[in-house]
């Protein structure tokens, strides 16, 4: 592998409620009514023409507190042991986070969204319209999260802090 940079210019800010990591639900499913606000750079804000026709939006955003990679980690949901990348843990080689999530409005360069599982202060890379013609697709194999029943995974998902 070569070391060759690949340099990423943050287009604004998420700011939502959440400021302990321990704290934060760890996916939007779980974030449902955390509101959160996108704020987009002045430079940016053209970018956003239309945005408001999509009831939902792709949160592309550097994972900002992130201060350890590994490559084999318990994820929140398991005690077992897992290859990094088959798992949503911040704690990669590149700290970047996905999310999607309910777009409540626009104002100018400003977006509320509902469904906010990132830390305050968050940097936003991108912005990506979800859609069910690309988007909307059902799986087949889920790896270790079918080993997960639904009511360990809300309780250790939601982490208390919304409701």
């Amino acid at each position: 592998m070569s070391d060759n940079q690949i340099i990423f210019r943050p287009i604004g800010i998420i700011r939502t409620e959440h400021t302990n990591p321990e704290a934060t639900p760890i996916q939007p499913i779980f974030a449902k009514d955390c509101e959160g606000c996108v704020m987009v750079a002045p430079e940016f804000v053209a970018g956003l023409a239309d945005i408001e026709d999509f009831s939902h939006v792709y949160l592309v955003y550097h994972l900002h507190k992130v201060s350890r990679v590994t490559l084999v980690t318990k994820p929140f949901m398991q005690d077992k042991e897992h290859g990094v990348f088959a798992t949503r843990s911040p704690c990669r080689p590149n700290p970047i986070g996905l999310s999607i999530v309910r777009l409540v409005s626009r104002d100018g360069g400003t977006l509320i969204v509902k469904g906010a599982d990132m830390l305050d202060g968050t940097p936003l890379l991108d912005i990506k319209p979800y859609t069910r013609r690309f988007d909307n697709i059902s799986t087949e194999r889920n790896g270790w999260q079918d080993e997960v029943d639904d009511a360990t995974a809300a309780k250790l998902g939601v982490r208390n802090y919304c409701n």
